[in-house]
């Protein structure tokens, strides 16, 4: 797993507010329900973001995170992977997570992130003009594979992802991707990264990619002060990204 419940998401640059946050519950396409946590901007850019977790689900780190999206005026939802073996319910400490993370899909996650975008471009979510997806580790190469899903993206971002769970759809991903890289992850080998970056070249996927070289896995936390300049640059390139892609209001 990427995170405990000690972590906390480093602080954006963008000192704003979230108007609103708060749990909810979403309904899948498939009927599955699923947890989730929405955080609306006070001042709002047009941009929406799915958030989505580790192998624990959606716990605290996420909702936190969401929250720090609003603040940077980006409407958020995190999301949760195991409404359909575990039911809604809490995924902090003491969640057994193993064996429900051993039977999602890639079919279900993406249906339970559909469920997020609809949110987010509904007016309850804020009625945003372009959504983004932006997952850590198990979520990462989730969020990647995301541009082939159908929602209309407008990029997908992933912190220390697996470049394998986007392979397969190589040549259907229909959005940037912005690939973040721990450059001492010892789960994803720097070689892994370079072959992502040439198979996306040869592909014409648009992307940018960004190793943090000397950072470990999970290093965008704000209670590991050793590494704040990497997670300060995180956030400048994301809300970059982010802002290049959304569409100015008419």
């Amino acid at each position: 797993m990427c995170y405990d419940d000690g972590a906390r998401p480093p602080l954006p640059p963008i000192a704003g507010a979230a108007a609103e946050h708060g749990d909810l519950v979403l309904t899948a396409a498939d009927g599955n329900r699923l947890g989730a946590y929405a955080a609306r901007a006070a001042e709002p850019t047009g941009a929406g973001i799915v958030v989505m977790p580790d192998v624990r689900g959606l716990h605290r780190f996420y909702k936190e995170l969401a929250q720090r999206f609003a603040e940077a005026g980006v409407d958020a939802v995190a999301i949760d992977y195991f409404g359909r073996t575990a039911g809604v319910g809490s995924r902090e400490d003491g969640f057994d997570y193993q064996p429900h993370v051993r039977k999602t899909t890639p079919e279900g996650i993406t249906a339970d992130v559909a469920a997020g975008v609809a949110h987010l471009r509904s007016a309850q979510g804020g009625a945003a003009r372009a959504v983004f997806t932006v997952g850590f580790c198990f979520g990462g190469g989730n969020s990647w594979r995301q541009a082939a899903g159908g929602h209309g993206l407008a990029g997908a971002i992933g912190f220390y992802g697996s470049p394998d769970l986007a392979l397969d759809v190589l040549d259907r991903l229909a959005a940037a991707l912005l690939v973040l890289v721990a450059g001492d992850d010892r789960a994803r080998p720097a070689s892994a990264f370079e072959d992502f970056d040439r198979r996306l070249t040869a592909a014409g996927v648009p992307h940018e990619q960004k190793v943090y070289e000397g950072a470990p896995h999970s290093f965008f936390d704000r209670t590991a002060e050793q590494h704040k300049d990497a997670s300060a640059d995180a956030w400048r390139r994301m809300l970059g990204f982010i802002s290049a892609r959304t569409p100015a209001s008419t």
